[in-house]
């Protein structure tokens, strides 16, 4: 975190802050806090950041590559994170909490979807979609000079992790996969080629803006099973692995296990925490379309719902 970053949220603690009555900090250490490369979860690290620091904690924001982050959190190094996808890294937390050094600290509230998303014109050129299977007879609309006759399907960031290659070889799908280093590249890209009536499908998420924005819809994969990844002969190949969509589902809090001893308080709040995607994909709004400060829509939202995070950190007031 800048200083001019750190600074500002002090400022801000201080207009949210309350007589705090219970023992806390429990300790001065300081809790840092894993942001990424998406707006939500630096958004919502943001908000608990400030909660944390207007009942006396110090806090700090910490940049982690999402799939990278589980050593961190196994040695220490950062302490929580307000968003971890089923729908991507649940193998990754099942890991990391086996080693008894990672924390489930249950779910956001939030639903995750993560899929193959396209623009509704293109059903008119790729008659059969929303089914996958239409994909295989259409590839080539969604090509281009790069990938033709192949399709090109934009992924996430490669640091986001994923299993779409995968799916592509088990389902013998004629397609290639590009990953754009960042989310705001992918949605560039997503504007630029609707705006043309171009032809895209990309890995669209929610909670987010984009499906309030743009008129499209999901492919429809077969239904992810646990079975899916681990037993070959589940799914339309009886030979391969991860010939499934994503699974959606839940979103949840991660923390290292030392930290329940050094800020018990600080974890009770983290555990309480609860969130809707109607109110984050409303914040993210702000954030990536009016081109606001994820501080300043964290600022707005707590001042707006005083009561709502004050119960939550009712340990520390």
């Amino acid at each position: 975190m800048n200083i001019k970053h750190l600074c500002g949220s002090v400022a801000v603690a201080a207009m949210l802050a309350g007589p705090a009555l219970a023992e806390v900090p429990e300790s001065d250490d300081t809790i840092r806090i894993m942001t990424g490369d998406w707006t939500s979860i630096s958004m919502q690290g943001e908000i608990m950041s400030l909660i944390l620091q207007t009942v006396g904690y110090n806090t700090e924001l910490v940049v982690a590559d999402d799939s990278g982050r589980y050593p961190g959190f196994e040695n220490g190094d950062l302490h929580i994170a307000m968003e971890t996808w089923q729908t991507t890294q649940m193998q990754n937390l099942e890991k990391s909490v086996a080693t008894g050094n990672v924390l489930d600290m249950g779910e956001t509230g939030l639903q995750g979807v993560e899929d193959w998303w396209y623009p509704s014109y293109m059903k008119d050129r790729c008659p059969g979609l929303p089914d996958w299977e239409a994909l295989k007879a259409c590839a080539e609309v969604f090509s281009t000079a790069d990938t033709a006759p192949k399709g090109r399907y934009v992924g996430g960031p490669l640091s986001w992790g994923d299993h779409d290659e995968r799916m592509i070889a088990a389902l013998d799908l004629p397609f290639e996969v590009v990953h754009p280093g960042t989310d705001a590249a992918m949605f560039a890209e997503l504007k630029s080629a609707y705006d043309r009536e171009a032809p895209i499908v990309l890995w669209v998420w929610q909670p987010h803006w984009v499906t309030s924005v743009y008129d499209g819809e999901y492919v429809q994969f077969p239904q992810f099973e646990n079975e899916c990844f681990t037993d070959a002969s589940w799914g339309p190949n009886p030979d391969a692995t991860y010939d499934c969509g994503k699974p959606y589902g839940w979103i949840k809090k991660m923390a290292w296990a030392g930290g329940e001893e050094v800020w018990p308080c600080a974890y009770e709040i983290v555990r309480n925490y609860n969130m809707d995607n109607a109110t984050i994909s409303a914040l993210l709004v702000e954030i990536d379309l009016n081109g606001r400060s994820s501080t300043e829509v964290a600022t707005e939202w707590l001042m707006a719902n005083d009561a709502t995070w004050k119960e939550w950190a009712s340990c520390a007031m």
